[in-house]
């Protein structure tokens, strides 16, 4: 499991950060919101900590800009301001979570723990729109206009993937990660022969919606 700790006090955010290796959690940690929406834009995490006070761009403002763009990661906001108001905004926001400082390391492992053990449709959307195509997650139906085309899970799961980090590059180790799972072995062109299926169903749609390879890195999800 990745996360990302996003924490303006540096000595808090290493601290937690030693914890969360102990728990065998893998993480990317920064200290303000240009850094974080840099680690939110190049990789995929099960959770994201995120500080609400931040200097530069603050946690409210990150939050609502990942979630504008189908980011669906769980987030757990922590912060200082413990007013009721400022829980509904945070909650409102799109937080999934909310903790006020001062916290027990241990109270913030048991919320990652929770948040990871939600089923993942519950997570995310039942349906994902981008340009003229619509994805129903629940039976893998892509479809545009009145065409409509089922697609194998793994399909499925890799498109849905590419539609919850649309416009943004994929490596292909974020995708075995989350498609494949962390311990299967996968041979290296079995991922680029599902890229091709996905192509191909994209094509029959007549869509603009293509799969760009970047060479060297991954793919991108983009419109032409």
């Amino acid at each position: 499991m990745r996360l990302l700790l996003v924490e303006d006090d540096e000595e808090l955010c290493e601290a937690v950060a030693v914890h969360l290796k102990k728990e065998g959690y893998e993480s990317d940690i920064c200290n303000n919101g240009e850094d974080a929406f840099y680690y939110i834009s190049k990789f995929t995490h099960d959770v994201i900590v995120l500080d609400r006070m931040l200097p530069g761009v603050d946690g409210l403002s990150i939050l609502g800009n990942i979630r504008r763009h189908g980011i669906t990661t769980p987030v757990i906001m922590v912060t200082a301001m413990n007013g009721i108001n400022d829980r509904i905004d945070g909650l409102d926001g799109g937080a999934d979570d909310y903790l006020v400082k001062p916290f027990v390391v241990e109270e913030l492992l048991a919320r990652i723990r929770a948040l990871l053990r939600r089923p993942r449709k519950m997570a995310n959307p039942e349906v994902i729109k981008y340009a003229d195509i619509i994805l129903d997650t629940n039976t893998y139906v892509i479809s545009r206009e009145e065409k409509n085309i089922s697609l194998s899970k793994k399909e499925g799961a890799l498109l849905e993937f590419f539609l919850l980090h649309k416009e943004t590059i994929l490596t292909r180790e974020q995708i075995l990660n989350r498609v494949w799972g962390l311990n299967c072995f996968v041979e290296d062109g079995n991922i680029d022969n599902y890229i091709f299926f996905l192509r191909r169903r994209l094509k029959a749609l007549d869509t603009n919606v293509i799969i760009k390879t970047v060479h060297g890195i991954g793919y991108r999800l983009e419109c032409r």
